[in-house]
């Protein structure tokens, strides 16, 4: 197995833990690396899962199409996050959304029931670990409720504000990239692209902002 100690020690799941003591709690965690090609599905709605994903390299798209083919990306997993936390309780059910590569991505697997045991070997650092994933859980829950204020704001150009105002803020600068291109980012917002894409025009045309691609600046 490629050593991804130095990857994981700056994620979120593993941060106070050393090297040394990553690459033994792997063995102790069973963990498994699969590797996904771009528009690969990692999962599809309806599988049971249970165990407990970090990506350690690419990105993954959890998104949702129904009846008629209409695409809602929910949610993009970057490096360094965990994911299917939802699913490793039991009775949790099955899973609700497909999981997709957005491109070549590489996913580490974690036994569950290893994680939330404490080893016979007792690692000293399996209480951190523990502590670390209940931290990164409300996190994520903090994102969930982020996507949920774009998702309450009644227009499309409400949308598309409130969200390139957030990423600028996160990014700390006014210009700033974005990792959709423009259907993922209408998915992501559920609005139609053409509708989007003419609401961008406006506000380029206003002085709010500028654009090239995935390359956005907002202007006061």
């Amino acid at each position: 197995m490629k050593d991804y100690a130095p990857l994981l020690r700056r994620t979120k799941l593993f941060s106070g833990i050393g090297d040394d003591d990553i690459r033994s709690m792997l063995n102790c965690l069973n963990a498994e690396v699969r590797q996904y090609r771009k528009g690969e599905y990692a999962f599809r709605q309806g599988e049971y899962i249970r165990n407990l994903m970090l990506l350690a390299e690419g990105r993954l798209h959890i998104q949702k199409e129904d009846y008629w083919g209409n695409l809602n990306i929910l949610n993009e997993i970057r490096p360094g996050e965990m994911f299917g936390e939802a699913y490793i309780v039991p009775n949790s059910g099955a899973l609700m959304n497909d999981v997709v590569a957005a491109e070549e991505s590489t996913v580490l697997f974690f036994d569950t029931g290893r994680i939330l045991t404490v080893c016979p070997s007792a690692c000293p650092f399996h209480t951190r670990l523990i502590q670390n994933m209940f931290y990164t859980i409300a996190d994520k829950n903090k994102g969930l409720v982020q996507k949920l204020s774009y998702m309450s704001q009644r227009s499309t150009r409400e949308k598309l504000l409130s969200y390139l105002s957030d990423e600028a803020k996160r990014q700390n600068s006014s210009s700033f990239s974005i990792p959709f291109n423009r259907q993922q980012l209408a998915d992501f917002l559920s609005v139609d692209r053409s509708a989007m894409s003419n609401e961008l025009g406006r506000l380029r045309d206003e002085g709010m902002l500028d654009f090239h691609k995935n390359e956005f600046t907002l202007y006061c």
